[in-house]
């Protein structure tokens, strides 16, 4: 049986902020990366086939740890990208409401069909994410498989895995930093297992993940 292990990355300034970061690449924070390590002391007795993680450095510095204990190769993927926020990478959800009142509402309604001025849909998103998952089950029938990807690309395929409407999934799912989701692919489909679980991070880490 596969199981997939699906990671936020750690903090970085703009999560701990909640500003938008699909195209930007800002490192780990001291506490993103105390987080990464908590996750490879935790999961390093796990017996891993495979690491995937978007080429984005908050990703690659979030698996790294854990990759170094284990001995197994991290595989960056383009695809495992952020959803792309256009004009608004960088603002606060806050900001962007208060100076675009009309747009930003209008974007909040229904995010899966509209995406932010210049930025993807969460419709656009899984068109290129979605095959990576497929490339991992047609590759590694079973064993253990860890993707280290983003808060909404998490979301986005958690719905497809589950078979849930996309149109939801920034209000059904939640997916804090350094958190882990997994599934079990069993011969009815994919189960869900465990689903934002932040256990592996001392107490102080579990109250910086926030939401």
């Amino acid at each position: 049986m596969l199981s997939l292990y699906l990671t936020r990355h750690g903090q970085t300034e703009y999560s701990r902020e909640n500003r938008f970061c699909g195209d930007l690449d800002p490192p780990l924070t001291d506490v993103g990366r105390e987080m990464a390590e908590a996750l490879a002391a935790s999961y390093a007795s796990v017996a891993w086939k495979a690491i995937f993680t978007s080429d984005r450095q908050r990703t690659v510095a979030t698996a790294r740890p854990l990759a170094e204990r284990v001995g197994v190769p991290i595989r960056e993927e383009r695809n495992l990208r952020e959803i792309a926020y256009g004009e608004w990478e960088g603002k606060s959800q806050e900001e962007m409401a208060a100076r675009f009142p009309e747009k930003f509402r209008y974007w909040a309604e229904d995010p899966a069909s509209r995406g932010t001025p210049g930025g993807e849909t969460a419709f656009q998103q899984p068109a290129r994410a979605w095959p990576v998952v497929e490339h991992i089950r047609a590759q590694y029938r079973d064993g253990n498989v860890l993707v280290v990807t983003h808060k909404a690309t998490a979301r986005i395929l958690i719905c497809a895995l589950l078979n849930l409407d996309v149109r939801f999934y920034r209000d059904r799912i939640g997916q804090p930093v350094a958190t882990m989701t997994i599934f079990d692919f069993k011969p009815r489909g994919p189960m869900l297992r465990m689903l934002g679980d932040r256990s592996h991070l001392p107490p102080h880490l579990r109250e910086a993940a926030g939401t």
